[in-house]
Parts: C-alpha cells; structure tokens; sequence
C-alpha cells in the first residue's frame, strides 16, 4: 500500500462523512424545528433589550 492508496481512502472517507452531514442537515423531518429555533436565537435578545429599555416593537417609547 502506497501513499495514493491512503489518499484515496481518505477522498471516500471524506466523501461519506460530507453526504452524512447534507443528509442529517436536510434529510431529517425532526431537525427542521430545531434548526429554525437556532436561526432565531440572536434575534431572541432584541426582544428583551427592548422590554428592559421600554420600548415597543418599533423602537417607541411606551407611554406609561
């Protein structure tokens, strides 16, 4: 066995864990909702400044 042998192994290797992660990413119904849920965890903070500062969705200041 030579050095291309193990670069082959590897390039194959490489290839499944690359088609294993495009499959778990898109392929499992389950992770949709979690993945959604992550992409809308910086904007979670802005929500909770607001309300500390008083301030309305536009950025308005509550009458109180």
């Amino acid at each position: 066995m030579d050095i291309n042998d193990l670069r082959s192994i590897m390039t194959v290797v490489s290839l499944i864990t690359f088609l294993g992660v495009v499959w778990w990413a898109y392929g499992v119904k389950g992770n949709k909702q979690r993945f959604e849920e992550a992409a809308m965890l910086p904007f979670s903070d802005e929500e909770a400044d607001r309300a500390e500062l008083g301030l309305d969705a536009n950025g308005q200041r509550n009458a109180r």
